[in-house]
């Protein structure tokens, strides 16, 4: 009997491996599209479903102001049919011509096209520019994920005009998303007593607070840790606009928004901008930001 019950889970584990044979390889051999970051990899799929196999350059807990490729993902760039960049992060600053370079054959796509962008001639308080003077964080806002789900759309099509209907129908799901998601933040600033001002270490949030009407304090003085004279100006700013929330990033060292949370009592909350789950984070930045 015993031996007959070992035979029995051999069989099952050589069945089981052969299933995950076939479904890796029916993964491998769908046609790949390359985004920037896990924010856009969930539109991106949100729209693509099954048709396309999507993926981030820069993996979640890497920063797309500074990260550099591995080989092996330069590799998996060559058999792209495609790269939709998210506009004027400092990664496609960097890499953006090499990885063209890298793939000749594979189209590209901004996703940033027709977003109105904040501009400015450097670093303040509330602002985080790179090359052109553009604030580069715009899928952290609802009005602009509208944006960049039609450009998401509109480059599948362009990829692959006969399931043209069957994005079509997972295009007005995912705007029913970013719309209730919208209608959801509204509602809590407006039955909740929201922050006028927040503060956050690298100032990822610009966008979303001009579309609620809120006020962005950077921590971060010109990209860099802060000098203490700028630690000092911060403390009395916090003092001055009512700062109670002080937003940190997993990517950043929090020892600064310590000393001024302790100066100052307020409270550190921990957000990811850079997060796959891009409604559950809008929500949970509102949410932090009423009493």
């Amino acid at each position: 009997m015993k031996r007959y019950l070992t035979l029995f889970y051999v069989l099952l584990l050589v069945l089981l491996s052969a299933c995950n044979g076939k479904s890796s390889q029916k993964e491998e051999n769908k046609r790949l599209i390359m985004v920037t970051m896990e924010p856009q990899r969930y539109f991106t799929e949100a729209i693509a479903g099954d048709k396309f196999l999507v993926e981030s350059m820069v993996p979640k807990g890497s920063s797309p102001e500074t990260y550099d490729p591995a080989p092996q993902q330069l590799t998996r760039l060559s058999k792209s049919e495609a790269y939709l960049r998210i506009g004027h992060i400092g990664f496609e600053q960097s890499w953006m011509d090499r990885l063209t370079d890298n793939a000749p054959h594979m189209q590209i796509f901004d996703t940033s096209k027709g977003v109105e962008l904040i501009h400015g001639e450097g670093h303040n308080h509330g602002d985080h520019f790179h090359a052109g003077g553009v604030d580069p964080h715009i899928w952290n806002s609802i009005s602009n994920a509208r944006i960049i789900a039609k450009n998401t759309f509109q480059a599948l099509i362009t990829l692959d005009k006969t399931n043209e209907n069957y994005y079509l129908h997972r295009y007005d799901s995912l705007c029913k998303v970013i719309n209730r998601t919208d209608s959801v933040i509204n509602n809590i600033f407006q039955t909740r007593k929201a922050d006028h001002a927040f503060m956050i270490y690298h100032p990822a949030l610009s966008y979303f607070a001009r579309d609620y009407g809120l006020h962005q304090i950077c921590i971060e003085e010109e990209g860099k840790e802060p000098s203490p004279a700028h630690l000092r100006d911060l403390i009395e700013i916090c003092k001055e606009e009512e700062v109670r929330i002080i937003f940190v990033q997993p990517e950043f060292d929090r020892r600064n928004a310590e000393i001024i949370a302790k100066q100052t009592n307020t409270n550190i909350v921990d957000v990811n901008p850079l997060s796959y789950n891009w409604e559950k984070e809008m929500i949970h930045i509102a949410n932090s930001l009423c009493k």
